[in-house]
């Protein structure tokens, strides 16, 4: 396995992409830039979700009912469904055991990592520690190409505000008209060789980055796109490009707050272009995503086709 950037693009209309639970959950905003921002625990709840709902995997990192019925459980309990109760000789051996039974069934381990309470028991004595396990998938936050405005809706529910009541509920909540994100990922292939990730399960990383993106439909993110995806292989060790969300800009003729979808959106790759074109013997393939209606203003160039004319070898996924 060799190392890789990723860079997604993704856009959401009339939603709300991240809410920020310590300010009424209203989309997260950089005050400074006007620019949106989504977190990279997000994205990575959006892949979990995918990948356990859609694809059958086994997920370590999600909310799970309390074996007495009261509430879930939490991380220590958790990390118990994978680990056989018994008097173990060491703390180590329970500790290697643990690790290697989560690593071989919960894919969301080997791309993100974990830290892993423990709480066993050892020569019929308690003893309690953690496994930390750096994921060889990160990303960064995710931030809008376009600066954004916070739009407040307020709207009536179906039902009284109490039983007998002539006077309905009303509800509220904060979206956006419309914030093109894009965020920035790195696999690394020395921490993947600790999780013991797979070419298959970055496969299903690709696969839950785009699908897990436009399969959520609940009502704050019914809305949103994918519409680029980039994984960029690289052939030399320990090498990346980086930075690849901040070689990528838009234009347009409206101004950004006033821009509604992506066709009135012009993408420009020109500093990403350079970049590739500098890197290019470093770079053994670009796998691609593009949405159909991606790039379908006049003004803008087809990313693929500006990769392929770098002579650079490309694959859809």
């Amino acid at each position: 396995m060799n190392r890789s950037e990723i860079l997604f693009i993704y856009d959401i209309t009339d939603a709300n992409p991240n809410g920020d639970p310590l300010d009424e959950n209203k989309p997260r905003l950089d005050e400074e830039t006007e620019t949106n921002i989504v977190t990279d625990v997000r994205l990575k709840r959006t892949i979990r979700d995918y990948l356990e709902e859609y694809a059958g995997e086994e997920i370590f990192v999600k909310e799970k009912q309390s074996s007495t019925g009261e509430g879930l459980q939490d991380a220590k309990t958790r990390a118990l469904d994978y680990l056989e109760e018994q008097d173990y000789q060491t703390f180590d051996e329970a500790k290697e055991e643990l690790k290697n039974q989560i690593l071989s069934t919960c894919i969301d381990v080997r791309l993100f990592g974990a830290t892993i309470p423990l709480d066993v028991k050892v020569k019929n004595k308690k003893k309690t520690g953690s496994i930390t396990l750096t994921g060889p998938v990160q990303f960064r936050m995710g931030r809008s190409l376009n600066k954004v405005e916070i739009e407040h809706i307020r709207g009536t529910g179906a039902f009284a505000s109490s039983d007998g009541k002539t006077q309905k509920t009303f509800r509220e909540e904060y979206i956006l008209p419309y914030s093109l994100i894009a965020f920035y990922g790195a696999i690394n292939e020395n921490a993947a060789k600790t999780t013991h990730m797979t070419d298959d399960d970055v496969v299903k990383l690709l696969d839950g980055i785009w699908n897990g993106t436009k399969n959520l439909i609940t009502r704050s993110k019914f809305g949103q796109t994918s519409r680029l995806l980039l994984q960029i292989e690289y052939s030399e060790d320990n090498f990346f490009i980086g930075d690849l969300n901040n070689k990528i800009s838009i234009k347009s003729e409206l101004e950004d707050k006033k821009i509604r979808n992506i066709n009135e959106v012009t993408l420009k790759y020109d500093q990403l272009k350079e970049s590739l074109l500098k890197n290019k013997d470093k770079i053994s393939k670009i796998c691609y995503r593009i949405d159909d209606n991606f790039n379908t203003n006049d003004e803008s160039q087809n990313i693929i086709e500006v990769i392929e004319s770098l002579g650079i070898p490309t694959e859809e996924i």
